[in-house]
């Protein structure tokens, strides 16, 4: 019995150091963590592809910076924006950042940073259609929208009373091009996204003025990850003061 309880003792005066080791290594795993970052795949000028096929925009370039001044690591998984709000919500996602407007019922299932850019919804028509000039053009006609947007929801807020249909889109080109292809007869996106598609030689032109969104965000599950919302709050508030944000902008909207 007493060589049985020496043994034992033994072996706990050894486990305990060993736990306390794995507990040591498990901090440190931690301090490692890879945030997974989920984003649309086109929607320019905040997230897009270039000519070497990186992908590139505001929401990329603000992203990378407050990482940098936060220190934290990530990994950007371009997914496209449904895509990226399904990863979100089933955990193989920490956060999105995709032009993503912060609605009172988003923010049921997400908790958002600070908002990073105000935005707005205009409707745009095919560069050479002269006869479309406002919404009351648009009665008995299909409109085009991407899923999920802003400019979506404010097309079927307004769908009855203009007397319009909705085809609904995942990417922003598929819209554009079955616009000017005549299939739809107008788009309604954010402005800061067809004003840069425009000046990219896209086909369009918009018809009337912006009508005010909402702001967009940076995105987490309600509840989870709250350091990551942290750090970018905290970095945005450092980019903005210190010029990097204005920098970014600039970059891809030029000041009118």
């Amino acid at each position: 019995m007493k060589l049985r309880l020496r043994i034992f003792l033994s072996f706990l005066s050894l486990a305990v150091p060993l736990a306390a080791l794995s507990a040591c290594a498990s901090t440190s795993a931690g301090s490692d963590k890879v945030y997974v970052i989920a984003t649309d795949t086109t929607f320019a000028p905040f997230e897009f592809q270039d000519s070497n096929s990186n992908y590139v925009g505001i929401d990329v370039d603000l992203l990378d910076a407050i990482a940098k001044d936060q220190g934290f690591k990530y990994e950007l998984q371009p997914l496209g924006f449904n895509a990226a709000v399904a990863a979100l919500e089933s955990k193989q996602a920490d956060g999105v950042i995709a032009g993503m407007s912060i609605t009172d019922a988003r923010k049921e299932k997400y908790d958002f940073s600070q908002a990073y850019y105000d935005s707005g919804v205009v409707m745009a028509i095919k560069a050479d259609n002269g006869t479309v000039t406002g919404y009351d053009s648009l009665a008995g006609q299909k409109v085009a929208v991407k899923t999920g947007t802003e400019g979506a929801t404010f097309a079927e807020s307004i769908a009855a009373q203009y007397g319009f249909e909705l085809k609904y889109f995942d990417e922003s080109p598929m819209m554009y091009e079955d616009v000017k292809t005549g299939n739809t007869i107008a788009c309604f996106e954010d402005y800061p996204v067809i004003g840069y598609g425009i000046s990219q030689g896209n086909g369009l032109k918009m018809v009337t003025d912006m009508e005010k969104g909402s702001s967009y965000g940076f995105a987490v599950l309600k509840g989870n990850v709250p350091e990551l919302l942290e750090m970018f709050d905290k970095g945005l508030a450092n980019v903005r003061s210190n010029g990097t944000y204005d920098s970014i902008i600039g970059k891809y909207i030029a000041k009118e």
